[in-house]
């Protein structure tokens, strides 16, 4: 799978916008989700693109078929980094991914922006079927396409 343009991604999901009017939706979680700003704070719903909701739900009801919620708890694979935020890139020109709430960051903390697989936590094998789940619902992740920023997964058609 590859990354979508920004030609592609307009063409698919629109023009984004501050406030996400008219795209977002709210998928409710099969497991609570702390905020990683706010770890007190547990979430049990999020706004994303109405177009990968359905992907994106199913990532999430995947991943505690497969590890079930002591190990979702213990892998902190319940540590919401973010999905909408109309901003640009980090270090960039471009509007991020996040502006279009097609991206999702997890465990940004221990994955950070410009770890490699030498010390991102995302890249060890406990990892792999939580990855190979994002893959499965039509997601990638920088991490393993670019060797930097494995906390973030995006929809990739």
């Amino acid at each position: 799978m590859a990354k979508m343009t920004d030609e592609q991604i307009i063409c698919k999901y629109g023009k984004p916008n501050k406030t996400g009017s008219g795209y977002l939706t709210k998928i409710t979680l099969p497991y609570p989700m702390y905020l990683n700003w706010k770890t007190s704070t547990y979430i049990k719903s999020f706004e994303c693109h109405k177009l990968i909701a359905k992907p994106l739900k199913a990532v999430f009801d995947d991943i505690l078929a497969h590890y079930g919620l002591d190990k979702i708890k213990e892998l902190q694979l319940d540590d919401f980094g973010g999905c909408f935020n109309y901003r640009v890139m980090r270090g960039g020109t471009k509007l991020s991914r996040h502006s279009w709430a097609i991206a999702i960051d997890l465990d940004p903390d221990r994955n950070l922006l410009r770890e490699t697989k030498k010390t991102a936590r995302f890249a060890r094998p406990e990892y792999k079927p939580m990855i190979d789940i994002f893959y499965k619902h039509g997601f990638i992740n920088y991490g393993v396409e670019y060797d930097f920023d494995y906390m973030h997964f995006e929809i990739s058609n």
